[in-house]
C-alpha cells in the first residue's frame, strides 16, 4: 500500500511538473508579447472573446467588432463630451425646416488602397446598401422615418457635398452618421458596387457573401485608422496603420501613432486574466470576480484600472413570446410553455423571484447598479425609479401569489405546475465564454427553484446562441447583454415589432421561411409607435418624456427582465498613453480615441 501510494505521488509530481512546463511553453508560444519582440514597431494588444463573424460592416450584428478599428462615418461621437464631432465630413448644415442637411467632406480623403473617397461613396453607401431591401443590414431600422418607414433621399451635389432630404424632421439622423459602433460607416463604391448589382444562383446579392472572415485581408478596403493585416481563426486579428488615414495631430504628424494593434481571441475570461498578468495583454476588461486580484497588483504590475461608471449595456433575461409556427406546422416554442411565457403574470412573478441585490453583491462584488430599463443608466433619456419607473423588488411570496392567481398551483412535492398539471420547467441559455453570466444563470436557477420552477441552465457558445436567436428562433429563455448608446433610436431595430433585433418576438429575417400565427401584442405596437413619435420630435425635453413612456411600458409588460449593469472597469498598462477613459464605447471606451494612443517604449 505504501509503495502504491508513493508511486502514485511520484507519478502525480512528474505529471504536474510536465503539465507546468507544457503550460508555460504553451503560454509563451501564444503570448502576444512575443510578437512585440520580433519587431521594432509600436504595438498594443487587447482581447476579444470570440472570432469575428464578418468583415463587412453593413452586415455586422456583434459588439465589439473589427470596425472599431477600421471604419468611420460622416461624423463621430466624443466619448468624453458626448458631443457629435466631424469625421469624414468636416461640416454639416441643416435647413431652417430641419428637412434637409448638407454634409461637406474633407478634402483629399482616401481609402486604404489610395483611391479617392468622395461624395459618390456616401451616396453609394446609403442608396445601394443601407436602403437596399435585398441587403439585411440593421442600419435600415434606425433610418426608417415616420409611419411610412420611408428612407431619406440622398443626392450628390459635387465631389465633396452630399444632401439628405427627409419627408419630416428626423431628430436621430445626425447620431446615425457616427460610424462604429453605433452609426453608418461609409463603404467603397469602387470595390463593392458590382456586388450590390449582381445576384448569385439563389437570387441573393453577391454583397451578402462579400468580405466574409475567409476573405484575404488585403482585399478589404477601409477608411479607418487601421486596416486588417491578418486574421488567424481562433487566435488573433492583427491590424496595421492605414497609411492613407486622414487625421493629423496639431504638429502635422499623421495618425494613428501606434503602428500595430493585436486583438487576441481568448474565449475564457480566466485565460484573459492570466495573459494580462503575464504581460501578454495591454488592456483587459475587468470582470467583478477578478477585480480584487487585479487591484492588488495594480502598482506592481504597472497598470491602472479605470472606472467609467455604469457601462452602456444591460444584462437581462428574456422569454420567447413568439407564437408562430413553421410552414410545416411545427411551433417555434412548445405551446404549453408558450402559454406560460405569454402570461404577463408569469413574467412578473419571475421578476419578483430573482434576488438582484444578492446578484449585485455576490456575482458582481458590488461593482454595478441594479437596472430596470432598456435604456442605459448614463443615457440622458433614462427614466430612473426615483422619477417613476416601475421596479420589481425581490419578494418570493408575492411571486407565488401572482402565480397562484394566474391559475398555477403547487403539487405534493411543492413543484409549480400549470392548470393542466404540467411541470413548469424551461431552458435558460447563456454564452459559456462569459463567466459572469454563467454564474448569474446559476443564481437564477436557484432563485426560481424556491418558487417551484425548474430552470435548466444551458451555457453554450456565443455563436451558437446567436444562431438560435437570429435563425432558429426556437429558444425558450436566454440571459445576455445588449450594448446601448446615448441615442435611444439606436435601439429602434430592437423595439420595432418588425425590427431585425426584436428577439423576444422575432419576425423572420429576409431569406428565412415565413411563419404562421406570429402575433404582435398591442403594447409592442405602442412601443414601436412611440419610437416613431420620439424620432419626429426635435424638442429634447419632449423626447425624454416620450422615451419615458416606452420605459414604463417595458417595465409593465416585461419582454425583458433587467438585472444588473456592471461598472465599466478596464485595466490598461501605463505604457499606453493618451488614454481618455469613458464608459461610452468598446472596452470601456479604450478604443474611442485609438488614433491618439501612444505606446511608451
Amino acid at each position: 500500500m505504501f509503495l502504491q501510494r508513493g508511486y502514485r505521488r511520484f507519478v502525480t509530481v512528474v505529471l504536474i511538473c510536465t503539465l507546468f512546463i507544457f503550460f508555460q511553453v504553451a503560454i509563451t508560444s501564444c503570448n502576444p508579447s512575443n510578437l512585440r519582440t520580433k519587431s521594432n514597431k509600436s504595438q498594443w494588444t487587447t482581447t476579444l472573446l470570440s472570432d469575428p463573424k464578418t468583415f463587412n460592416f453593413a452586415l455586422n450584428e456583434e459588439f465589439p467588432n473589427v470596425f472599431l478599428f477600421t471604419a468611420e462615418g460622416l461624423t463621430t461621437i466624443n466619448a468624453i463630451t458626448r458631443k457629435i464631432e466631424p469625421a469624414l465630413a468636416e461640416s454639416w448644415q441643416f435647413s431652417e425646416d430641419n428637412k434637409r442637411v448638407t454634409f461637406t467632406l474633407r478634402d483629399n480623403l482616401k481609402w486604404s488602397d489610395g483611391h479617392p473617397l468622395t461624395a459618390e461613396d456616401v451616396v453609394f453607401t446609403y442608396k445601394d446598401i443601407v436602403f437596399n431591401q435585398d441587403i439585411p443590414t440593421s442600419w435600415q431600422d434606425t433610418l426608417k422615418i415616420g409611419k411610412s418607414s420611408a428612407f431619406p433621399e440622398v443626392r450628390q451635389i459635387d465631389k465633396r457635398r452630399v444632401e439628405f432630404i427627409f419627408p419630416e424632421p428626423f431628430a436621430p439622423f445626425l447620431f446615425s452618421t457616427t460610424g462604429s459602433p453605433d452609426g453608418v460607416g461609409i463603404l467603397p463604391k469602387h470595390v463593392l458596387e458590382k456586388t450590390t448589382k449582381t445576384k448569385d444562383t439563389n437570387g441573393n446579392t453577391l454583397f451578402i457573401s462579400t468580405w466574409g472572415t475567409g476573405t484575404n485581408p488585403k482585399d478589404i478596403v477601409v477608411n479607418g485608422p487601421y486596416l486588417i493585416d491578418r486574421y488567424v481563426p481562433s487566435q488573433r486579428v492583427v491590424f496595421k496603420r492605414n497609411p492613407h488615414y486622414w487625421r493629423q495631430d496639431t504638429q502635422g504628424n499623421r495618425l494613428p501613432y501606434v503602428e500595430r494593434v493585436v486583438w487576441e481571441i481568448i474565449e475564457s475570461t480566466d485565460t484573459g486574466v492570466l495573459q494580462f498578468r503575464s504581460g501578454g495583454l495591454d488592456t483587459l476588461t475587468v470582470s467583478p470576480e477578478n477585480f480584487s486580484l487585479l487591484k492588488n497588483e495594480e502598482k506592481r504590475g504597472d497598470f491602472t484600472i479605470y472606472n467609467g461608471g455604469p457601462t452602456f449595456s444591460k444584462t437581462f433575461i428574456s422569454f420567447n413570446l413568439n407564437t408562430g409556427k413553421r410552414l410545416q406546422g411545427q411551433p417555434l416554442v412548445n405551446p404549453i410553455k408558450s402559454r406560460w411565457f405569454n402570461n404577463v403574470a408569469f413574467r412578473r412573478a419571475v421578476a419578483h423571484a430573482i434576488d438582484r441585490e444578492t446578484m449585485l453583491n455576490n456575482v458582481f462584488r458590488g461593482l454595478g447598479e441594479l437596472h430596470n430599463s432598456p435604456l442605459d443608466i448614463q443615457s440622458p433619456y433614462y427614466l430612473s425609479p426615483a422619477k417613476g419607473l416601475k421596479v420589481y423588488e425581490y419578494n418570493q411570496e408575492l411571486a407565488k401569489k401572482l402565480l397562484l392567481d394566474a391559475g398555477f398551483k403547487y403539487d405534493a412535492k411543492n413543484q409549480l405546475v400549470d392548470e393542466n398539471g404540467n411541470r413548469v420547467r424551461f431552458t435558460l441559455n447563456t454564452n459559456v465564454e462569459n463567466k459572469t453570466r454563467v454564474t448569474m444563470a446559476a443564481q437564477i436557477k436557484g432563485d426560481l427553484a424556491r418558487i417551484g420552477i425548474q430552470v435548466d441552465a444551458n451555457p453554450i457558445s456565443f455563436n451558437t446562441l446567436v444562431d438560435k436567436l437570429n435563425n432558429g428562433l426556437d429558444w425558450e429563455c436566454y440571459l445576455l447583454g445588449f450594448t446601448g448608446s446615448i441615442e435611444p433610436n439606436d435601439g429602434a431595430n430592437k423595439w420595432s415589432p418588425d425590427g431585425s433585433s426584436h428577439s423576444f418576438n422575432q419576425k423572420p429575417q429576409r431569406g428565412q421561411p415565413q411563419l404562421i400565427g406570429r402575433k404582435v401584442n398591442k403594447w409592442e405596437e405602442e412601443i414601436g409607435r412611440l419610437y416613431i413619435e420620439a424620432a419626429q420630435e426635435l424638442d429634447d425635453n419632449k423626447r425624454k418624456q416620450i422615451y419615458g413612456k416606452t420605459q414604463q411600458i417595458t417595465q409593465e409588460y416585461l419582454p425583458e427582465i433587467y438585472l444588473v449593469t456592471p461598472l465599466s472597469l478596464v485595466a490598461i498598462r501605463n505604457r499606453i498613453q493618451n488614454v481618455k477613459f469613458s464608459a461610452l464605447g468598446a472596452q470601456g471606451a479604450t478604443l474611442w480615441n485609438k488614433y491618439e494612443l501612444k505606446v511608451r517604449s
